[in-house]
């Protein structure tokens, strides 16, 4: 785990997506913040060490989609497919499956293994899978805020991680070339990529953008207009706060950090102040977690 030491930081931006609107500052204390994502080879020696089966290996339950397929509720998840030419990006069903069987341990579906990357980020994982890990290892999830600000590693009124602008080719794992077909990642990562393939952040964090999107424990709500209570100042300074409660299906929790599918032409959200919206139990191939602890 880094240190990440406390202070006053800016959460939000008013630049880019409404959701990110508007800036507000937080007081955050120091705090214990995973080094990268938790990776297949943890999540695995966690299961090993439980028993605990994911979201998306178990068959959902048909209350819970009413009007549904019944041969689509079946356990697996939401795998990305490339296209095999240009598309409108107005329609996300074009380069998301479900599959049935994908899960963290076959994460492109039957046929795939997390054996064949071991240091890659663990994905396929719900926000009650991130939190049941987060408790075996005696740590929590971390809010909406104290993430950003340690994703800003140091630098509160930049744009992205790295400073102001973007190089051509940038210091994480994201989308380059022509969602969501054209693939021209110079370093030839497809999907997720090894942990600590690219440079850590001025806070010595490795992965905080790119790679996956990451669960937090804060509830999504459209805007920063009113602060969560989990990410009040006396919650911030509580550090994470209880991560594993009785949650429902409809609930959603805000993710960061964006993921290797984020490309400028469809989603700028490879940067901190990034954020979106995710059903708790909505697995994919590109959303895991990193956990924390009070300092």
């Amino acid at each position: 785990m880094v240190l990440v030491p406390g202070g006053t930081g800016r959460v939000g931006s008013e630049r880019f997506y409404p959701e990110e609107r508007p800036v507000r500052e937080v007081e955050v204390a120091d705090l214990w913040l995973d080094l990268h994502p938790v990776t297949n080879a943890q999540f695995a020696r966690f299961v090993e060490d439980t028993g605990h089966v994911t979201v998306a290996e178990v068959t959902p339950d048909a209350a819970d989609f009413p009007g549904a397929d019944p041969a689509l509720l079946v356990p697996g998840s939401q795998v990305f497919t490339p296209t095999p030419g240009p598309v409108p990006l107005t329609d996300w069903t074009r380069w998301w499956r479900w599959q049935p069987d994908a899960s963290w341990r076959a994460p492109q579906g039957p046929g795939s293994s997390w054996q064949e990357t071991p240091d890659h980020p663990v994905v396929h994982v719900g926000w009650e899978d991130a939190s049941a890990y987060a408790a075996w290892a005696g740590k929590e999830l971390v809010g909406e805020a104290l993430w950003e600000y340690a994703a800003r590693g140091g630098l509160p009124d930049a744009e992205f991680a790295w400073g102001d602008g973007q190089p051509e080719q940038l210091p994480a794992n994201t989308w380059q070339g022509r969602f969501p077909w054209q693939d021209d990642d110079p370093r030839g990562h497809r999907r997720t990529s090894p942990v600590g393939s690219y440079p850590a952040n001025g806070f010595g964090l490795l992965d905080m953008i790119g790679n996956v999107w990451e669960w937090t424990r804060t509830d999504w709500t459209p805007s920063h207009a009113e602060a969560p209570a989990d990410d009040a100042p006396e919650a911030a300074h509580a550090c994470c706060g209880g991560s594993v409660r009785e949650v429902r299906e409809t609930d959603r929790k805000v993710t960061k950090g964006g993921s290797h599918l984020c490309s400028p032409e469809y989603c700028l959200r490879y940067r901190p102040a990034a954020r979106q919206g995710h059903g708790v139990r909505d697995t994919t191939s590109h959303l895991g977690f990193r956990c924390a602890r009070p300092a």
